[in-house]
């Protein structure tokens, strides 16, 4: 049963971005407020400016306000600051959901914390506790969160995104508030797929494209089963990897990796 099936403010189905919409007023910018965000962004811009440039197209789809799911591929530890760069370019404080095992770590896990990140336990998921209530509370204040639908790194061989996780929709559908996709290129020069070193020299070119609001809409009103959690992720890696194809000027496979079909021949062993 949706936690919020009747939000305040619902969204429609394949919304309109903020910038774009309404009177042509300018909409203020999230990350002109004063928040924990400006030491954050002092901390790592000028290093990430300095080992990459980004071309972000189709920028005017990405909300300038509201709350949303920003939902991009995954193939490098750094994703998650690259991205974080990404948002704050275009005038957001990114959320995202972490490991859990980080909020422990001192400084790191208070910068964590003071900045909203959403802590996931391992093996756990959008379901438990704190991510629920993390996600009614970005609906509240109109925030959005960044949710990865691969849930890790993907492991298929040529970086293609895999068969996604049903945490993005979840949010999306329990509360009515839509999942913008997206693909970013050239992440894997500055730090490579299960590396944790950086290559700083010569400067890296990241490409990032912004999707259009995933239709989710023939699956809203319907109980969030797995079946349905399945199918509306399917829809969404769909719109990510149709991004990441124009990005790099290829065709993915036609079957998406499976991570559990691939364990289940490594090992000999198949899960009900």
């Amino acid at each position: 049963m949706p936690l919020n099936p009747t939000p305040a403010n619902p969204t429609p189905s394949n919304p309109t971005p903020a910038s774009t919409a309404g009177s042509g007023k300018r909409v203020r910018s999230e990350k002109s407020r004063p928040s924990i965000f400006w030491l954050l962004a002092a901390i790592a811009l000028p290093f990430m400016n300095l080992v990459a440039k980004y071309e972000i197209s189709d920028r005017e789809k990405f909300p300038r306000s509201t709350a949303f799911v920003f939902a991009p591929n995954h193939y490098s530890e750094i994703d998650p600051v690259v991205m974080g760069v990404v948002a704050w370019k275009l005038g957001r404080l990114p959320r995202f959901m972490a490991k859990g095992s980080l909020f422990k770590i001192p400084v790191i896990g208070y910068l964590l914390t003071k900045s909203g990140q959403i802590p996931v336990q391992r093996g756990g998921s959008v379901r438990g506790s704190e991510p629920v209530k993390a996600a009614e509370r970005l609906v509240d204040k109109g925030q959005m969160v960044v949710v990865y639908p691969e849930g890790s790194l993907t492991r298929d061989p040529d970086l293609w995104p895999m068969r996604g996780k049903t945490g993005a929709v979840r949010i999306a559908l329990e509360h009515n508030i839509p999942i913008i996709p997206a693909a970013h290129w050239g992440t894997q020069a500055l730090m490579p797929r299960y590396s944790k070193k950086i290559s700083v020299f010569p400067r890296k070119t990241i490409t990032v494209k912004i999707g259009d609001p995933v239709d989710l809409s023939r699956f809203r009103g319907r109980s969030l089963d797995v079946a349905t959690l399945n199918e509306a992720t399917a829809v969404v890696m769909d719109a990510i990897t149709v991004l990441l194809e124009d990005l790099r000027g290829e065709k993915a496979p036609t079957k998406r990796w499976n991570p559990a079909e691939h364990d289940q021949k490594e090992t000999g062993r198949f899960e009900a």
